[in-house]
Protein backbone atom coordinates (compact mmCIF):
# COMPACT_ATOMS: atom_id res chain seq x y z
CA UNK A 1 0.00 0.00 0.00
CA UNK A 2 1.38 3.39 -1.03
CA UNK A 3 1.72 6.57 1.05
CA UNK A 4 -1.14 9.08 1.35
CA UNK A 5 0.66 11.48 -0.99
CA UNK A 6 0.90 8.86 -3.73
CA UNK A 7 -2.73 7.83 -3.23
CA UNK A 8 -3.86 11.47 -3.48
CA UNK A 9 -1.82 12.01 -6.65
CA UNK A 10 -3.75 9.20 -8.37
CA UNK A 11 -7.12 10.89 -7.80
CA UNK A 12 -6.53 13.26 -10.71
CA UNK A 13 -10.17 13.96 -11.56
CA UNK A 14 -11.11 15.07 -8.04
CA UNK A 15 -7.94 17.13 -7.73
CA UNK A 16 -8.72 18.89 -11.03
CA UNK A 17 -12.18 19.81 -9.71
CA UNK A 18 -10.56 21.15 -6.53
CA UNK A 19 -8.20 23.34 -8.59
CA UNK A 20 -11.10 24.75 -10.62
CA UNK A 21 -13.10 25.38 -7.44
CA UNK A 22 -10.09 27.10 -5.82
CA UNK A 23 -9.81 29.51 -8.78
CA UNK A 24 -13.54 30.30 -8.55
CA UNK A 25 -13.35 30.85 -4.78
CA UNK A 26 -10.30 33.12 -5.26
CA UNK A 27 -12.16 35.17 -7.87
CA UNK A 28 -15.20 35.33 -5.54
CA UNK A 29 -13.01 36.64 -2.66
CA UNK A 30 -11.61 39.41 -4.88
CA UNK A 31 -15.08 40.23 -6.19
CA UNK A 32 -16.50 40.28 -2.67
CA UNK A 33 -13.79 42.68 -1.46
CA UNK A 34 -14.22 44.97 -4.47
CA UNK A 35 -18.03 45.16 -4.18
CA UNK A 36 -17.93 45.68 -0.40
CA UNK A 37 -15.43 48.55 -0.73
CA UNK A 38 -17.35 50.00 -3.68
CA UNK A 39 -20.60 50.06 -1.67
CA UNK A 40 -18.90 51.75 1.32
CA UNK A 41 -17.18 54.26 -0.96
CA UNK A 42 -20.38 55.09 -2.86
CA UNK A 43 -22.52 55.49 0.28
CA UNK A 44 -20.16 57.32 2.67
CA UNK A 45 -17.79 59.23 0.37
CA UNK A 46 -19.70 59.71 -2.87
CA UNK A 47 -23.02 60.11 -0.96
CA UNK A 48 -24.97 58.12 -3.55
CA UNK A 49 -28.62 57.14 -3.04
CA UNK A 50 -29.55 53.65 -1.96
CA UNK A 51 -31.06 52.93 -5.38
CA UNK A 52 -27.67 53.61 -7.01
CA UNK A 53 -25.93 50.84 -5.06
CA UNK A 54 -28.61 48.17 -5.53
CA UNK A 55 -26.72 46.55 -8.46
CA UNK A 56 -23.61 46.34 -6.26
CA UNK A 57 -25.64 44.77 -3.42
CA UNK A 58 -27.07 42.23 -5.86
CA UNK A 59 -23.57 41.44 -7.14
CA UNK A 60 -22.28 41.11 -3.56
CA UNK A 61 -25.09 38.68 -2.71
CA UNK A 62 -24.28 36.60 -5.82
CA UNK A 63 -20.57 36.52 -5.00
CA UNK A 64 -21.23 35.48 -1.38
CA UNK A 65 -23.56 32.73 -2.59
CA UNK A 66 -20.95 31.55 -5.12
CA UNK A 67 -18.23 31.44 -2.48
CA UNK A 68 -20.48 29.49 -0.10
CA UNK A 69 -21.61 26.96 -2.72
CA UNK A 70 -18.14 26.26 -4.07
CA UNK A 71 -16.69 26.10 -0.57
CA UNK A 72 -19.28 23.42 0.19
CA UNK A 73 -18.46 21.55 -3.05
CA UNK A 74 -14.76 21.60 -2.15
CA UNK A 75 -15.55 19.99 1.19
CA UNK A 76 -17.82 17.40 -0.45
CA UNK A 77 -15.12 16.36 -2.90
CA UNK A 78 -12.66 16.05 -0.02
CA UNK A 79 -15.10 13.86 1.92
CA UNK A 80 -15.65 11.72 -1.19
CA UNK A 81 -11.89 11.23 -1.61
CA UNK A 82 -11.53 10.34 2.09
CA UNK A 83 -14.42 7.86 1.94
CA UNK A 84 -12.91 6.04 -1.02
CA UNK A 85 -9.43 5.84 0.49
CA UNK A 86 -10.74 4.68 3.88
CA UNK A 87 -12.85 2.04 2.13
CA UNK A 88 -9.81 0.82 0.16
CA UNK A 89 -7.68 0.61 3.33
CA UNK A 90 -10.37 -1.32 5.20
CA UNK A 91 -10.85 -3.73 2.27
CA UNK A 92 -7.09 -4.31 2.14
CA UNK A 93 -6.92 -4.96 5.89
CA UNK A 94 -9.96 -7.24 5.80
CA UNK A 95 -8.52 -9.10 2.83
CA UNK A 96 -5.23 -9.60 4.67
CA UNK A 97 -6.91 -10.85 7.84
CA UNK A 98 -9.32 -13.18 6.03
CA UNK A 99 -6.90 -14.54 3.42
CA UNK A 100 -4.66 -15.90 6.11
CA UNK A 101 -6.46 -15.65 9.46
CA UNK A 102 -4.04 -18.01 11.18
CA UNK A 103 -1.01 -15.92 10.19
CA UNK A 104 -2.88 -12.71 11.10
CA UNK A 105 -3.69 -14.09 14.54
CA UNK A 106 0.00 -14.69 15.22
CA UNK A 107 0.91 -11.01 14.72
CA UNK A 108 -0.49 -8.73 17.42
CA UNK A 109 -3.64 -8.75 19.52
CA UNK A 110 -7.18 -8.79 18.13
CA UNK A 111 -8.03 -5.51 19.89
CA UNK A 112 -5.01 -3.85 18.27
CA UNK A 113 -6.15 -4.99 14.82
CA UNK A 114 -9.67 -3.70 15.45
CA UNK A 115 -8.19 -0.38 16.56
CA UNK A 116 -6.12 -0.11 13.38
CA UNK A 117 -9.08 -1.04 11.19
CA UNK A 118 -11.47 1.43 12.82
CA UNK A 119 -9.64 4.22 14.68
CA UNK A 120 -6.43 4.48 12.63
CA UNK A 121 -8.29 4.37 9.30
CA UNK A 122 -10.76 7.00 10.54
CA UNK A 123 -7.83 9.29 11.43
CA UNK A 124 -6.84 9.27 7.73
CA UNK A 125 -10.05 11.17 6.91
CA UNK A 126 -8.62 14.63 7.71
CA UNK A 127 -5.84 14.33 5.11
CA UNK A 128 -8.30 14.08 2.22
CA UNK A 129 -11.39 15.87 3.54
CA UNK A 130 -9.53 18.94 4.86
CA UNK A 131 -5.80 18.99 4.16
CA UNK A 132 -5.76 18.28 0.38
CA UNK A 133 -8.58 20.78 -0.47
CA UNK A 134 -6.88 23.44 1.69
CA UNK A 135 -3.44 22.80 0.14
CA UNK A 136 -4.92 23.34 -3.33
CA UNK A 137 -6.77 26.48 -2.25
CA UNK A 138 -3.68 27.88 -0.50
CA UNK A 139 -1.52 27.19 -3.56
CA UNK A 140 -3.84 29.36 -5.71
CA UNK A 141 -5.89 31.88 -3.69
CA UNK A 142 -2.98 33.75 -1.96
CA UNK A 143 -1.22 34.08 -5.34
CA UNK A 144 -4.35 35.58 -6.92
CA UNK A 145 -4.72 37.99 -3.99
CA UNK A 146 -1.02 38.90 -4.10
CA UNK A 147 -1.25 39.73 -7.82
CA UNK A 148 -4.22 42.03 -7.18
CA UNK A 149 -2.45 43.73 -4.23
CA UNK A 150 0.70 44.31 -6.33
CA UNK A 151 -1.42 46.02 -9.00
CA UNK A 152 -2.84 48.34 -6.32
CA UNK A 153 0.14 49.07 -4.07
CA UNK A 154 3.71 47.82 -4.43
CA UNK A 155 4.85 48.38 -0.82
CA UNK A 156 2.02 46.28 0.64
CA UNK A 157 2.81 43.45 -1.79
CA UNK A 158 6.46 43.44 -0.68
CA UNK A 159 5.48 43.33 3.03
CA UNK A 160 3.15 40.40 2.31
CA UNK A 161 5.92 38.47 0.53
CA UNK A 162 8.34 39.08 3.45
CA UNK A 163 5.89 38.11 6.24
CA UNK A 164 4.01 35.25 4.54
CA UNK A 165 6.84 32.63 4.76
CA UNK A 166 6.81 32.77 8.58
CA UNK A 167 3.49 30.88 8.61
CA UNK A 168 4.53 27.83 6.50
CA UNK A 169 7.96 27.68 8.24
CA UNK A 170 6.34 27.55 11.67
CA UNK A 171 3.72 25.17 10.29
CA UNK A 172 6.35 22.66 9.10
CA UNK A 173 8.32 22.79 12.36
CA UNK A 174 5.21 22.14 14.46
CA UNK A 175 3.80 19.63 11.94
CA UNK A 176 6.81 17.34 12.15
CA UNK A 177 6.40 17.16 15.91
CA UNK A 178 2.68 16.47 15.44
CA UNK A 179 3.39 13.51 13.14
CA UNK A 180 5.74 11.95 15.69
CA UNK A 181 3.27 12.43 18.55
CA UNK A 182 0.43 11.09 16.38
CA UNK A 183 2.33 7.87 15.72
CA UNK A 184 2.92 7.50 19.46
CA UNK A 185 -0.79 8.09 20.10
CA UNK A 186 -1.85 5.37 17.64
CA UNK A 187 0.61 2.94 19.24
CA UNK A 188 -0.84 3.72 22.67
CA UNK A 189 -4.40 3.30 21.38
CA UNK A 190 -3.60 -0.05 19.73
CA UNK A 191 -1.91 -1.23 22.93
CA UNK A 192 -4.84 -0.11 25.07
CA UNK A 193 -7.42 -1.74 22.75
CA UNK A 194 -5.46 -4.98 22.60
CA UNK A 195 -5.07 -5.25 26.38
CA UNK A 196 -8.70 -4.36 27.03
CA UNK A 197 -10.12 -6.98 24.64
CA UNK A 198 -7.60 -9.59 25.78
CA UNK A 199 -8.56 -9.01 29.43
CA UNK A 200 -12.27 -9.06 28.61
CA UNK A 201 -11.96 -12.43 26.87
CA UNK A 202 -10.04 -13.92 29.80
CA UNK A 203 -12.05 -12.25 32.55
CA UNK A 204 -13.23 -15.51 34.13
CA UNK A 205 -9.67 -16.87 34.27
CA UNK A 206 -8.38 -13.63 35.80
CA UNK A 207 -11.12 -13.70 38.42
CA UNK A 208 -10.50 -17.33 39.38
CA UNK A 209 -6.76 -16.78 39.80
CA UNK A 210 -7.24 -13.53 41.71
CA UNK A 211 -5.53 -11.39 39.04
CA UNK A 212 -8.51 -9.19 38.14
CA UNK A 213 -7.36 -6.19 40.22
CA UNK A 214 -3.81 -6.46 38.90
CA UNK A 215 -5.07 -6.51 35.31
CA UNK A 216 -7.38 -3.61 36.12
CA UNK A 217 -4.31 -1.55 37.05
CA UNK A 218 -2.57 -2.56 33.82
CA UNK A 219 -5.57 -1.41 31.78
CA UNK A 220 -5.76 1.82 33.79
CA UNK A 221 -2.07 2.54 33.11
CA UNK A 222 -2.57 1.81 29.40
CA UNK A 223 -5.62 4.10 29.34
CA UNK A 224 -3.71 6.90 31.06
CA UNK A 225 -0.85 6.46 28.60
CA UNK A 226 -3.26 6.96 25.70
CA UNK A 227 -4.78 9.99 27.46
CA UNK A 228 -1.36 11.57 27.94
CA UNK A 229 -0.43 10.97 24.28
CA UNK A 230 -3.71 12.60 23.19
CA UNK A 231 -3.14 15.60 25.46
CA UNK A 232 0.35 16.05 24.00
CA UNK A 233 -1.16 16.33 20.52
CA UNK A 234 -3.83 18.78 21.72
CA UNK A 235 -1.12 20.87 23.42
CA UNK A 236 0.78 21.09 20.14
CA UNK A 237 -2.46 21.94 18.30
CA UNK A 238 -3.31 24.78 20.70
CA UNK A 239 0.25 26.11 20.60
CA UNK A 240 0.21 25.97 16.81
CA UNK A 241 -3.10 27.88 16.59
CA UNK A 242 -1.90 30.50 19.08
CA UNK A 243 1.36 31.15 17.25
CA UNK A 244 -0.37 31.30 13.86
CA UNK A 245 -2.81 33.88 15.25
CA UNK A 246 0.10 36.00 16.56
CA UNK A 247 1.99 35.88 13.23
CA UNK A 248 -1.21 36.73 11.32
CA UNK A 249 -2.17 39.65 13.58
CA UNK A 250 1.33 41.13 13.51
CA UNK A 251 1.49 40.90 9.71
CA UNK A 252 -1.92 42.51 9.24
CA UNK A 253 -1.04 45.18 11.79
CA UNK A 254 2.19 46.10 9.95
CA UNK A 255 0.31 46.40 6.65
CA UNK A 256 -2.50 48.44 8.25
CA UNK A 257 0.08 50.82 9.74
CA UNK A 258 1.86 51.21 6.40
CA UNK A 259 -1.44 51.90 4.60
CA UNK A 260 -2.47 54.45 7.23
CA UNK A 261 0.85 56.30 6.82
CA UNK A 262 0.53 56.32 3.02
CA UNK A 263 -3.13 57.42 3.16
CA UNK A 264 -3.03 60.05 5.90
CA UNK A 265 0.52 61.41 5.93
CA UNK A 266 1.82 61.03 2.39
CA UNK A 267 -1.63 60.92 0.74
CA UNK A 268 -0.13 58.69 -1.97
CA UNK A 269 -3.10 56.31 -2.23
CA UNK A 270 -6.86 56.75 -2.29
CA UNK A 271 -9.29 55.59 0.39
CA UNK A 272 -10.76 53.06 -2.07
CA UNK A 273 -7.35 51.47 -2.72
CA UNK A 274 -6.34 51.41 0.95
CA UNK A 275 -9.67 49.94 2.05
CA UNK A 276 -9.65 47.41 -0.84
CA UNK A 277 -6.19 46.19 0.15
CA UNK A 278 -7.10 46.11 3.84
CA UNK A 279 -10.06 43.82 3.06
CA UNK A 280 -7.94 41.49 0.88
CA UNK A 281 -4.99 41.18 3.27
CA UNK A 282 -6.84 39.24 6.06
CA UNK A 283 -8.14 36.83 3.39
CA UNK A 284 -4.54 36.27 2.26
CA UNK A 285 -3.29 35.42 5.76
CA UNK A 286 -6.44 33.49 6.68
CA UNK A 287 -5.83 31.15 3.75
CA UNK A 288 -2.24 30.54 4.93
CA UNK A 289 -3.40 30.14 8.53
CA UNK A 290 -6.02 27.56 7.54
CA UNK A 291 -3.30 25.60 5.80
CA UNK A 292 -1.34 25.69 9.06
CA UNK A 293 -4.34 24.30 10.97
CA UNK A 294 -5.10 21.60 8.39
CA UNK A 295 -1.39 20.76 8.15
CA UNK A 296 -1.65 19.67 11.77
CA UNK A 297 -4.59 17.42 10.79
CA UNK A 298 -2.66 16.17 7.78
CA UNK A 299 0.35 15.15 9.88
CA UNK A 300 -1.95 13.37 12.33
CA UNK A 301 -3.44 11.48 9.37
CA UNK A 302 0.02 10.58 8.05
CA UNK A 303 0.94 9.17 11.47
CA UNK A 304 -2.24 7.06 11.48
CA UNK A 305 -1.66 5.97 7.87
CA UNK A 306 1.83 4.75 8.78
CA UNK A 307 0.23 2.48 11.37
CA UNK A 308 -2.18 1.08 8.79
CA UNK A 309 0.49 0.65 6.10
CA UNK A 310 2.81 -1.07 8.59
CA UNK A 311 -0.02 -3.45 9.49
CA UNK A 312 -0.57 -4.25 5.81
CA UNK A 313 3.16 -4.73 5.24
CA UNK A 314 3.62 -6.85 8.38
CA UNK A 315 2.53 -10.11 6.82
CA UNK A 316 4.11 -13.13 5.32
CA UNK A 317 3.29 -14.29 1.81
CA UNK A 318 -0.45 -15.02 1.76
CA UNK A 319 -2.17 -17.85 -0.05
CA UNK A 320 -3.16 -17.05 -3.62
CA UNK A 321 -5.38 -19.91 -4.72
CA UNK A 322 -5.65 -20.86 -8.39
CA UNK A 323 -8.61 -22.15 -10.39
CA UNK A 324 -7.56 -25.75 -11.09
CA UNK A 325 -10.26 -28.26 -10.18
CA UNK A 326 -9.55 -30.90 -7.56
CA UNK A 327 -12.60 -33.15 -7.65
CA UNK A 328 -13.32 -35.28 -4.63
CA UNK A 329 -12.25 -38.84 -5.53
CA UNK A 330 -12.64 -42.27 -3.94
CA UNK A 331 -8.86 -42.37 -3.46
CA UNK A 332 -7.22 -39.59 -1.40
CA UNK A 333 -4.61 -37.46 -3.24
CA UNK A 334 -0.85 -37.96 -3.05
CA UNK A 335 0.91 -35.15 -1.18
CA UNK A 336 4.59 -34.26 -1.68
CA UNK A 337 6.59 -31.84 0.45
CA UNK A 338 9.55 -30.55 -1.58
CA UNK A 339 12.04 -28.74 0.67
CA UNK A 340 9.32 -26.53 2.11
CA UNK A 341 10.12 -23.89 4.69
CA UNK A 342 8.32 -21.19 6.61
CA UNK A 343 9.41 -18.26 8.79
CA UNK A 344 7.35 -16.26 11.26
CA UNK A 345 9.61 -13.24 10.76
CA UNK A 346 13.09 -11.94 11.37
CA UNK A 347 14.88 -13.68 14.24
CA UNK A 348 11.79 -15.82 14.93
CA UNK A 349 11.12 -19.52 14.55
CA UNK A 350 11.47 -20.99 11.07
CA UNK A 351 10.79 -24.35 9.46
CA UNK A 352 13.47 -25.40 6.96
CA UNK A 353 13.89 -27.89 4.10
CA UNK A 354 11.13 -30.38 4.92
CA UNK A 355 10.80 -33.09 2.25
CA UNK A 356 8.45 -36.06 2.43
CA UNK A 357 5.85 -37.98 0.45
CA UNK A 358 2.44 -38.82 1.87
CA UNK A 359 0.70 -41.57 -0.12
CA UNK A 360 -3.07 -42.20 -0.25
CA UNK A 361 -4.36 -43.88 2.93
CA UNK A 362 -1.00 -43.25 4.62
CA UNK A 363 -0.83 -42.92 8.38
CA UNK A 364 1.73 -40.21 9.07
CA UNK A 365 2.87 -39.06 12.52
CA UNK A 366 4.69 -35.75 13.02
CA UNK A 367 6.71 -35.89 16.25
CA UNK A 368 9.31 -33.84 18.08
CA UNK A 369 9.91 -31.85 21.21
CA UNK A 370 7.75 -28.83 22.04
CA UNK A 371 8.55 -25.93 19.71
CA UNK A 372 10.08 -28.14 17.00
CA UNK A 373 7.57 -26.99 14.33
CA UNK A 374 5.00 -29.82 14.34
CA UNK A 375 1.86 -27.65 14.31
CA UNK A 376 3.44 -25.23 11.82
CA UNK A 377 4.03 -28.12 9.40
CA UNK A 378 0.44 -29.29 9.89
CA UNK A 379 -0.83 -25.78 9.10
CA UNK A 380 1.25 -25.72 5.90
CA UNK A 381 -0.15 -29.08 4.77
CA UNK A 382 -3.66 -27.85 5.58
CA UNK A 383 -3.17 -24.82 3.31
CA UNK A 384 -3.75 -22.39 6.18
CA UNK A 385 -0.30 -20.86 5.52
CA UNK A 386 1.88 -20.69 2.40
CA UNK A 387 5.45 -21.99 2.45
CA UNK A 388 8.00 -19.20 2.20
CA UNK A 389 10.20 -21.60 0.26
CA UNK A 390 9.82 -24.96 -1.48
CA UNK A 391 6.68 -26.52 -2.96
CA UNK A 392 3.70 -28.42 -1.63
CA UNK A 393 2.52 -30.75 -4.44
CA UNK A 394 -0.92 -32.42 -4.54
CA UNK A 395 -1.50 -35.01 -7.29
CA UNK A 396 1.29 -33.50 -9.41
CA UNK A 397 0.23 -29.85 -9.09
CA UNK A 398 1.09 -27.06 -6.67
CA UNK A 399 -1.47 -26.82 -3.88
CA UNK A 400 -2.05 -23.16 -4.76
CA UNK A 401 -3.00 -24.13 -8.35
CA UNK A 402 -6.25 -25.60 -7.04
CA UNK A 403 -9.39 -23.80 -6.07
CA UNK A 404 -9.51 -23.11 -2.34
CA UNK A 405 -12.97 -24.70 -1.92
CA UNK A 406 -11.92 -27.89 -3.74
CA UNK A 407 -8.95 -28.38 -1.42
CA UNK A 408 -10.85 -27.74 1.79
CA UNK A 409 -13.62 -30.10 0.59
CA UNK A 410 -10.97 -32.87 0.77
CA UNK A 411 -9.86 -31.94 4.25
CA UNK A 412 -10.79 -32.18 7.93
CA UNK A 413 -8.66 -30.61 10.64
CA UNK A 414 -9.24 -31.62 14.26
CA UNK A 415 -7.21 -29.65 16.77
CA UNK A 416 -6.75 -29.97 20.51
CA UNK A 417 -9.26 -27.16 21.01
CA UNK A 418 -11.91 -27.38 18.24
CA UNK A 419 -14.16 -24.34 18.09
CA UNK A 420 -17.82 -24.87 18.93
CA UNK A 421 -20.17 -22.14 17.72
CA UNK A 422 -23.18 -20.68 19.48
CA UNK A 423 -26.04 -22.80 18.09
CA UNK A 424 -27.56 -26.23 18.48
CA UNK A 425 -25.75 -29.59 18.55
CA UNK A 426 -27.24 -30.39 15.16
CA UNK A 427 -26.05 -27.12 13.62
CA UNK A 428 -22.53 -27.60 14.99
CA UNK A 429 -22.28 -31.09 13.50
CA UNK A 430 -23.81 -29.99 10.17
CA UNK A 431 -20.92 -27.53 9.68
CA UNK A 432 -18.82 -30.59 8.77
CA UNK A 433 -20.81 -31.27 5.62
CA UNK A 434 -23.28 -28.62 4.61
CA UNK A 435 -26.18 -26.95 6.33
CA UNK A 436 -28.58 -28.94 4.10
CA UNK A 437 -27.56 -32.26 5.64
CA UNK A 438 -30.55 -34.33 6.73
CA UNK A 439 -31.28 -35.08 10.37
CA UNK A 440 -30.55 -38.75 9.70
CA UNK A 441 -27.07 -37.93 8.34
CA UNK A 442 -26.30 -35.71 11.33
CA UNK A 443 -27.49 -38.35 13.79
CA UNK A 444 -25.46 -41.07 12.04
CA UNK A 445 -22.32 -38.93 12.20
CA UNK A 446 -22.91 -38.32 15.92
CA UNK A 447 -23.37 -42.04 16.49
CA UNK A 448 -20.10 -42.87 14.74
CA UNK A 449 -18.33 -40.21 16.83
CA UNK A 450 -19.74 -41.67 20.07
CA UNK A 451 -21.70 -38.59 21.10
CA UNK A 452 -25.24 -39.59 20.09
CA UNK A 453 -26.16 -41.13 23.48
CA UNK A 454 -25.20 -37.96 25.32
CA UNK A 455 -27.11 -35.69 22.89
CA UNK A 456 -30.24 -37.87 22.88
CA UNK A 457 -30.30 -37.84 26.67
CA UNK A 458 -30.89 -34.10 26.60
CA UNK A 459 -34.47 -32.80 26.67
CA UNK A 460 -34.23 -31.06 23.27
CA UNK A 461 -31.86 -33.61 21.73
CA UNK A 462 -30.03 -32.26 18.66
CA UNK A 463 -31.92 -28.94 19.04
CA UNK A 464 -30.27 -28.31 22.41
CA UNK A 465 -28.39 -24.96 22.36
CA UNK A 466 -24.62 -24.99 22.88
CA UNK A 467 -22.86 -22.00 24.46
CA UNK A 468 -20.42 -19.87 22.50
CA UNK A 469 -16.99 -21.60 22.27
CA UNK A 470 -18.61 -24.78 23.63
CA UNK A 471 -19.29 -23.37 27.10
CA UNK A 472 -20.83 -26.09 29.24
CA UNK A 473 -19.19 -28.96 27.31
CA UNK A 474 -16.25 -31.02 28.49
CA UNK A 475 -13.07 -31.35 26.46
CA UNK A 476 -14.04 -34.86 25.35
CA UNK A 477 -17.52 -33.73 24.24
CA UNK A 478 -16.01 -30.93 22.16
CA UNK A 479 -13.64 -33.39 20.50
CA UNK A 480 -16.46 -35.83 19.72
CA UNK A 481 -18.47 -32.99 18.18
CA UNK A 482 -15.47 -32.15 15.98
CA UNK A 483 -15.05 -35.80 14.95
CA UNK A 484 -18.79 -36.01 14.17
CA UNK A 485 -18.26 -33.16 11.71
CA UNK A 486 -15.52 -35.21 10.03
CA UNK A 487 -17.76 -38.32 9.82
CA UNK A 488 -20.40 -36.17 8.12
CA UNK A 489 -17.87 -34.69 5.68
CA UNK A 490 -16.11 -38.00 4.79
CA UNK A 491 -12.80 -36.27 3.90
CA UNK A 492 -9.92 -37.78 1.95
CA UNK A 493 -7.34 -36.22 4.30
CA UNK A 494 -7.66 -35.90 8.07
CA UNK A 495 -5.27 -33.76 10.08
CA UNK A 496 -5.11 -34.37 13.83
CA UNK A 497 -3.29 -32.15 16.30
CA UNK A 498 -3.34 -34.97 18.89
CA UNK A 499 -6.97 -34.37 19.94
CA UNK A 500 -6.84 -36.89 22.81
CA UNK A 501 -4.22 -34.95 24.81
CA UNK A 502 -5.48 -34.07 28.29
CA UNK A 503 -8.53 -36.36 28.24
CA UNK A 504 -9.37 -39.09 30.74
CA UNK A 505 -8.63 -42.71 29.78
CA UNK A 506 -12.25 -43.71 29.00
CA UNK A 507 -12.88 -40.66 26.80
CA UNK A 508 -9.55 -41.15 25.05
CA UNK A 509 -10.37 -44.77 24.19
CA UNK A 510 -13.78 -43.75 22.83
CA UNK A 511 -12.16 -41.09 20.64
CA UNK A 512 -9.39 -43.43 19.49
CA UNK A 513 -12.00 -45.95 18.34
CA UNK A 514 -13.83 -43.22 16.40
CA UNK A 515 -10.57 -41.96 14.85
CA UNK A 516 -9.61 -45.50 13.81
CA UNK A 517 -12.97 -45.96 12.11
CA UNK A 518 -12.71 -42.52 10.47
CA UNK A 519 -9.24 -43.24 9.10
CA UNK A 520 -10.22 -46.40 7.17
CA UNK A 521 -11.05 -44.37 4.07
CA UNK A 522 -8.66 -41.42 4.52
CA UNK A 523 -5.05 -40.32 4.70
CA UNK A 524 -4.32 -39.48 8.34
CA UNK A 525 -1.64 -36.99 9.36
CA UNK A 526 -1.25 -36.60 13.11
CA UNK A 527 0.84 -34.36 15.32
CA UNK A 528 1.62 -37.09 17.82
CA UNK A 529 2.48 -36.85 21.49
CA UNK A 530 1.41 -40.32 22.67
CA UNK A 531 3.56 -43.41 22.13
CA UNK A 532 0.69 -45.62 20.92
CA UNK A 533 -0.07 -43.09 18.17
CA UNK A 534 3.57 -43.11 17.05
CA UNK A 535 3.73 -46.92 16.94
CA UNK A 536 0.68 -47.18 14.66
CA UNK A 537 2.08 -44.78 12.01
CA UNK A 538 3.33 -45.99 8.60
CA UNK A 539 5.82 -43.12 8.51
CA UNK A 540 7.08 -40.87 11.32
CA UNK A 541 8.48 -37.41 10.56
CA UNK A 542 10.83 -36.52 13.43
CA UNK A 543 11.35 -32.75 13.73
CA UNK A 544 13.87 -30.87 15.84
CA UNK A 545 14.17 -27.08 15.93
CA UNK A 546 12.39 -26.63 12.60
CA UNK A 547 14.33 -29.31 10.70
CA UNK A 548 13.42 -32.84 9.61
CA UNK A 549 15.96 -34.95 11.45
CA UNK A 550 14.71 -38.33 10.24
CA UNK A 551 11.74 -40.21 8.79
CA UNK A 552 10.70 -43.85 8.86
CA UNK A 553 8.83 -46.37 10.99
CA UNK A 554 8.94 -46.41 14.77
CA UNK A 555 11.24 -49.42 14.81
CA UNK A 556 13.70 -47.95 12.29
CA UNK A 557 13.93 -44.57 14.08
CA UNK A 558 14.31 -46.31 17.44
CA UNK A 559 17.37 -48.13 16.15
CA UNK A 560 18.99 -45.35 14.10
CA UNK A 561 18.18 -42.00 15.74
CA UNK A 562 19.50 -41.43 19.26
CA UNK A 563 17.44 -38.28 19.96
CA UNK A 564 14.25 -40.10 18.91
CA UNK A 565 15.13 -43.03 21.14
CA UNK A 566 15.71 -40.59 24.01
CA UNK A 567 12.31 -38.95 23.46
CA UNK A 568 10.58 -42.35 23.47
CA UNK A 569 12.52 -43.36 26.58
CA UNK A 570 11.25 -40.30 28.43
CA UNK A 571 7.66 -41.21 27.49
CA UNK A 572 8.16 -44.77 28.72
CA UNK A 573 9.58 -43.55 32.01
CA UNK A 574 13.21 -44.37 31.23
CA UNK A 575 12.89 -47.78 29.53
CA UNK A 576 13.34 -47.66 25.76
Amino acid sequence: MNSLKEIASRQKRDRLFLFIIAVIIGAAIIGQAYLLVKIVDEVFLQEQLFSAILPYLGGLLFVLLTRTVFGYLSGRIGVKMATKVKGDFRKALLSKFTKNPLQASLHGQSGGKVSVMLDAVDEIDGYFSKYIPQVIQTSLIPILLLIVVFTQHLNTGIIMIITAPFIPIFMVVVGMQTKKKSEEQMDKLASFSGRFLDSLQGLVTLKIFGQANKQKKVIEESSLGYRDATMEILKIAFLSSFMLEIVTMLSIGIIALELAIQLMIYESISFFTAFFILVLVPEFYTSLKRLGTTFHNGQTSIGAAKKVIDELADTEKTIGWGDLSLAKKAIPPTIQLQEIGFSYGKEQFSLQNISAEIPPYGKIAIVGHSGSGKTTLLHLIAGLMTPSEGNLIVDGHLLTDYREKDWFDQLSYISQQPYIFSGTFGENIAIGGNMDASNEEVEEAAKQAGISDMVQSLEQGYDTPVGEAGRGLSGGEKQRLAIARAFLKKPGIILFDEPTTGLDLHTERTLQASIKQLSRHSTVITVAHRLHTIKDADTILFLDNGRLMASGTHEVLLETVASYREMVSVQQGGTA
